[in-house]
């Protein structure tokens, strides 16, 4: 009887993973479909038409459209190809396998947006708005585990191999490709693709960590059960609580890692100093929370 009560509840718990499983990766592509169907639109409805273009193999691809009259998404894949190789071997499979699709849904949703007319005929207006639509898009789609530029894997695989960091390789690339996009289409369409690239660049930003940020915060104390209980009234927030000793005196310390929204560091800077002056704060901007039991709370 032990026995198999022992083994239905190892194939119940089993059953619970899997489908949390399931449900984790019918969230992901999900998001990564509809992130394709907002980057098709930003593309071909605002900055396409107007000769503005984005960075990257994207880039790339639109200009390689418009110098052979071939399909958008036909570059998108081909163009990509080596670089999701490169990225299969270098950062993972599940990667890989998320920027495929993501870029195969890209090219179908180009397809079929590509005759809808554009909304607007000033380039300025298309790079701003364009901008925001697709950078929504692909920043869904990078909060997914995924990715449609090939330039990020290798500013990625640089990133660990030379001292350039992965924003520093991006940007050197994206100014050649915006370079080349002056020759073509003209000086100012670069610039107004600039622009574009900016706001894309923001908007990704923006949907990765969130409107309102979180922060993690550690802080050393020697007053630490007050400033525990302190931020459990004042904010009603959790504390772990880390044992450490100084570096220098051996001095046994405790350390403090809570996480709050943005709209609570000052607050909690004031509840820390108000209980212990010489208490040491360190805060770090956090993008993604998964479990746990963190959600917003009133202040006071």
């Amino acid at each position: 009887m032990e026995e198999k009560a022992a083994y239905e509840a190892g194939s119940a718990k089993q059953k619970i993973v899997q489908h949390r499983k399931a449900s984790f990766y019918v969230k992901k592509y999900a998001m990564i479909f509809v992130g394709a169907i907002i980057a098709a639109v930003g593309l071909e409805l605002f900055l396409i038409p107007n000769n503005v273009i984005d960075g990257g193999i994207v880039g790339v691809s639109i200009m390689m459209q418009t110098l052979t009259g071939m399909s958008l998404g036909v570059f998108l894949v081909l163009l990509n190809i080596p670089f999701l190789f490169m990225g299969y071997k270098q950062i993972g499979k599940n990667f890989a396998i998320a920027t495929l699709i993501a870029i195969c849904f890209l090219s179908v949703w180009s397809e079929i947006f590509g005759p809808v007319p554009k909304v607007t005929d000033d380039p300025f207006l298309a790079a701003i708005f364009g901008g925001i639509i697709d950078g929504f898009g692909v920043g869904l789609i990078i909060r997914a585990g995924g990715s449609l530029d090939g330039t990020e894997i290798v500013a990625i695989i640089m990133d660990k191999k030379s001292v350039f960091s992965v924003g520093e390789v991006v940007m050197f690339i994206n100014l050649f490709i915006l370079s080349s996009a002056g020759l073509l289409y003209g000086w100012d369409k670069a610039m107004y693709s600039l622009v574009a690239y900016f706001v894309i660049s923001k908007m990704i930003d923006v949907v990765i960590k969130g409107l309102d940020e979180s922060y993690a915060v550690m802080i050393v104390t020697n007053e630490h059960d007050e400033i525990t209980s302190a931020l459990n009234d004042r904010l009603g927030r959790g504390v772990t609580l880390l044992h450490g000793a100084g570096g220098y005196t051996g001095e046994s310390k405790e350390v403090l890692y809570c996480v709050v929204t943005r709209l609570e560091v000052d607050k909690l800077k004031e509840i820390v100093l108000d209980k212990d002056e010489n208490a040491f704060v360190t805060i770090n901007a956090v993008h993604d929370i998964v479990g746990g039991r963190f959600n917003k709370k009133s202040i006071h």
